[in-house]
């Protein structure tokens, strides 16, 4: 089945810059947002408005979901006119919120007893990539929905990988936060022990790139830190609900983890201080305050920008598969 049509649910800080990339790609998209205000955009562009989630699944042959959280998610689709109401045979519902693997294979279990597939499709590798439709995708569903879906998935991100079966994908995507959460909790431990010690921060930022300390966190992040506008479009209370699932995935599986705590408790103790909606990287304030320093330097952006051109995505196989 070739995917025509495309409802969209969520126009937030990634959500918007997914279905931006649909559009501009072709797609013939519906979309709906709590502020329909903030479709307006996407309605001037040319996709269509859509009155109720049942109505959008009702319509479009794959309904993508992109929301703040797994109960955001839960309450689209099981409303009295939500995704589940409107699911029939041979449609796809595509969670491309950051979810719980639990949550997301209760919801896909539901949406095949009606007859429909689900996808587990979170992206990585932050919003200026989404935006351009460089980002990377992770997928979990059967190998059959992800090649019906693949078209849909290229057209919003470059590196599309197939990670297993559903709910696979909402695992490494957390996990794949949490490592980004320690490396931004680690640069701004040394950013700021580099300014105590009396090296240039300039200076610094380049030691780290060149080095083995080098990570895509430290080329994005540490650069809207140093320009102090500290603005990734992505907030503390984002970072905790995050590591949180990450914590669940190891409680689960009994591994004693020492460092996630750790993490937690640093964000817990950073939403008090300054607010859940507070810009992630400001985390450095903590040190900043306790020590007296000012962490920014000239050069440096107020907001990363992808200066690669948008490419057709591609999948991507892992190392010994076929």
């Amino acid at each position: 089945m070739a995917i025509s049509s495309i409802g969209f649910i969520g126009l937030g800080n990634v959500g918007g810059k997914l279905a931006g990339s649909l559009i501009r790609n072709g797609f013939n998209v519906t979309v709906r947002d709590l502020d329909r205000d903030v479709a307006q955009p996407f309605l001037d562009r040319g996709a269509q408005w859509g009155e109720s989630p049942k109505a959008m699944m009702e319509t479009c042959d794959m309904v993508i979901t992109c929301l703040p959280s797994p109960a955001a998610s839960a309450a689209v689709m099981e409303a009295e006119d939500g995704i589940l109401a409107g699911m029939s045979s041979g449609k796809i519902w595509a969670e491309m919120s950051t979810t719980d693997e639990h949550e997301v294979k209760r919801l896909g279990a539901l949406v095949r007893e009606r007859g429909g597939e689900p996808i587990d499709c979170p992206v990585s590798g932050g919003c200026h990539r989404a935006a351009t439709g460089n980002i990377s995708i992770f997928a979990g569903c059967d190998r059959a929905t992800f090649e019906t879906a693949l078209p849909v998935i290229k057209a919003m991100g470059r590196r599309i990988l197939h990670t297993g079966n559903l709910g696979s994908a909402s695992i490494l995507k957390v996990v794949t936060n949490y490592l980004a959460t320690a490396n931004l909790v680690t640069l701004c431990e040394a950013l700021v022990t580099s300014k105590a010690a009396g090296m240039d921060l300039n200076t610094a930022f380049e030691a780290i790139r060149i080095s083995s300390g080098n990570s895509f966190v430290h080329e994005t992040e540490s650069q809207v830190i140093l320009n102090g506008s500290r603005d990734i479009n992505f907030t503390m209370d984002l970072v905790v609900k995050d590591i949180s699932l990450f914590q669940e995935v190891a409680d689960r599986c009994d591994v004693p983890l020492e460092i996630s705590p750790m993490l937690k408790a640093i964000f817990l103790d950073g939403q008090e201080r300054y607010g859940p909606r507070e810009l992630s990287p400001n985390i450095i304030k903590r040190l900043e305050e306790t020590t007296g320093l000012d962490i920014r330097a000239s050069g440096f952006p107020t907001e990363m920008v992808d200066d690669e051109p948008e490419e057709p995505g591609y999948e991507v196989i892992p190392t010994g598969k076929g």
